[in-house]
């Protein structure tokens, strides 16, 4: 059993090295859907603060800010839009791209959102 487990953490681990080691810094093409389904486009750009922390801004019809983390190949992020404040849960991509889902506090529903690189 204590193989097993190890066997499992040993190819987990290395699944996560390669995005792991994507540098998560610089501009980026968004693609995303509203919490009501419609579509939204812009460009978001990622300025590095620390080894697990950095800034986020948005520009999609709108520009909002937020603060962001990153931990392994998970990289969330919280906003303010106006008055609202949200979240969003992104998946690392060996490619470098985020692909996430997010939310607003009090409102039902998820919209999606994916990140590319433009560098």
């Amino acid at each position: 059993m204590l193989g097993r487990i190890m066997a499992f953490a040993a190819l987990f681990a290395a699944g996560c090295g390669a995005a792991a080691a994507v540098d998560i810094g610089g501009k980026y093409e968004v693609r995303g859907t509203n919490l009501d389904g419609s579509r939204y486009s812009g460009s978001a750009t990622i300025t590095v603060t620390s080894s697990t922390t950095c800034e986020i801004v948005w520009k999609v019809g709108t520009s909002s800010s937020g603060i962001c983390m990153r931990n392994g190949i998970a990289f969330a992020a919280g906003y303010v839009m106006g008055k609202d404040v949200g979240l969003v849960i992104y998946e690392i991509k060996s490619d470098g791209t985020l692909d996430g889902r997010w939310t607003i506090a009090g409102r039902n529903g998820v919209g999606t959102e994916l990140l590319i690189p433009t560098k």
